[in-house]
């Protein structure tokens, strides 16, 4: 049985799941005219100030990584880290 593998970002008092919608939305956000405040409803975060610090807490190699290969590079993440199976950036 295969555990599936969650990276979550805190911010503030919460967790927010990376996920290819997460990062559709985050790469959205780096690539078109999107403020903060979008950002954060789009999110379900309450303010554009947790929306800041999620972009700010949250690993540029994620960022970076287009929805569609998500999951190739969680894999490759988890054999170069040891296999652990949560993250918490």
């Amino acid at each position: 049985m295969s555990e599936e593998v969650v990276f979550v970002v805190k911010v503030g008092g919460k967790e927010v799941e990376v996920n290819e919608k997460t990062l559709s939305v985050l790469r959205e956000y780096l690539k078109a005219p999107m403020g903060l405040d979008e950002l954060a409803r789009r999110l379900g975060l309450e303010s554009w100030e947790e929306a800041y610090e999620l972009i700010k807490a949250i690993p540029a190699w994620i960022l970076w990584t287009p929805p569609s290969l998500w999951k190739s590079r969680v894999k490759w993440y988890l054999e170069k880290q040891g296999g652990s199976s949560e993250h918490r950036g």
